[in-house]
């Protein structure tokens, strides 16, 4: 058994997120495992990039109030106890509700692919 100190807390990149973004690391696989856990803590209308993740990635939010949108579908709000799987290669963003903090735990298997940031047009459009 082995006891790891806490990570510091870090704040995400602009490449990744629109808006402050705050990242906890949880816990990260052993090679060759490539799972990573995280907290990302999101402040009211910050979001992700547009991504997709190797392996797929799984969300479970535990406070606030979000979106998450795959490319091509419709947004959805999310909430506390919600579970988002996105799979293997889909390419999809998630982020706070414009007058909600979001947090959420992040579960991924591989890699993530960041593409281009989601525009404010199209936030507007995935709250409506």
């Amino acid at each position: 058994m082995e006891l790891r100190p806490k990570q510091p807390t870090r704040k995400g990149p602009a490449d990744w997120f629109t808006g402050d973004v705050w990242i906890d690391p949880v816990a990260q696989g052993q090679a060759p495992s490539q799972l990573s856990v995280g907290a990302v803590h999101f402040t009211p209308g910050a979001r992700t990039a547009w991504h997709s993740h190797d392996g797929g990635q799984t969300l479970y939010v535990t406070e606030g109030r979000g979106l998450v949108q795959s490319r091509g579908e419709g947004a959805r709000r999310i909430r506390p106890g919600d579970v988002i799987h996105t799979p293997d290669g889909e390419e999809h963003w998630h982020g706070a509700a414009p007058d909600h903090f979001m947090t959420h735990i992040t579960i991924t298997e591989g890699g993530p692919h960041w593409g281009p940031h989601v525009t404010d047009e199209e936030y507007r459009r995935a709250e409506q």
